[in-house]
């Protein structure tokens, strides 16, 4: 796919990167990605990858702005208190680069919506902070083979690994999850596994680095320390159990 003049220009210190350059940037520009959640991690996730030059982002979010929301939720402003989140997501990406397609959902991730929302997806990328809509997506993207980023935070903590099954264990592998509560957060935290998200999904699409396969990245933010589990797919796990690692 070639790249514009002002595209060549807007992505020039990236390109630069050993083993980039122009086709790393058309992958890049190619790509389509689905983003759960526009509100702590989906805000830098989906702020990076835009800038970036990721062609298309669908972000799905059916909850509406909160005052609350705005210590970590960098998408979003007061003067768009009451506003869908994702509605607000497209307003503030497009003005960050008009040269990308940015697509607003605005309905609930369920078993039932979840193959029309995600689409043709390239990649997922799970901002959400409930497990109960992560196994479904989780569920969906096994069996239609989409990698998925999971990131996850709590106070000045926060955690990531990439999933591709059947190759590493899945979401349901390595967490069953615990039920929905509101939780203490930092907004920087946030910012900080955001960061890591986005930049694991950058590596993905442009082929440049690797991910983090079979390992879930645990970061401290009260220490400063990071630290690696090595994770494996769990025998009988009833979600990708049923794959073959040979493909």
């Amino acid at each position: 796919m070639n790249l514009s003049q002002q595209e060549q220009d807007r992505y020039c210190r990236q390109m630069l990167m050993p083993g980039w350059g122009h086709g790393a940037q058309s992958r890049l520009k190619q790509s389509r990605v689905f983003i759960a959640g526009a509100g702590g991690l989906g805000s830098p996730v989906s702020i990076y990858l835009a800038v970036a030059g990721i062609g298309t982002l669908r972000i799905c979010d059916c909850g509406e702005l909160e005052l609350s929301n705005l210590n970590r939720q960098i998408l979003h402003d007061d003067s768009r208190i009451g506003w869908n989140k994702a509605l607000s997501a497209k307003a503030t990406l497009e003005r960050m680069n008009p040269d990308i397609t940015v697509e607003a959902l605005q309905e609930q991730i369920t078993a039932d919506s979840v193959a029309g929302l995600i689409g043709n997806a390239d990649l997922i990328l799970d901002c959400l902070d409930n497990f109960p809509t992560r196994h479904i997506i989780n569920e969906y993207a096994v069996n239609k083979g989409i990698p998925v980023i999971h990131a996850g935070v709590y106070g000045m903590q926060g955690q990531i690994t990439f999933i591709k099954a059947p190759e590493t264990p899945c979401l349901w592998c390595i967490s069953a999850g615990t039920p929905a509560a509101v939780f203490p957060i930092v907004g920087a935290t946030a910012g900080v596994i955001g960061c890591l998200e986005a930049l694991e999904a950058i590596k993905y699409l442009s082929g440049v680095g690797t991910n983090l396969k079979d390992r879930l990245l645990i970061w401290d933010g009260e220490k400063i320390e990071f630290m690696e589990l090595p994770q494996k797919k769990i025998a009988g796990c009833p979600v990708c159990g049923h794959l073959s690692t040979a493909g």
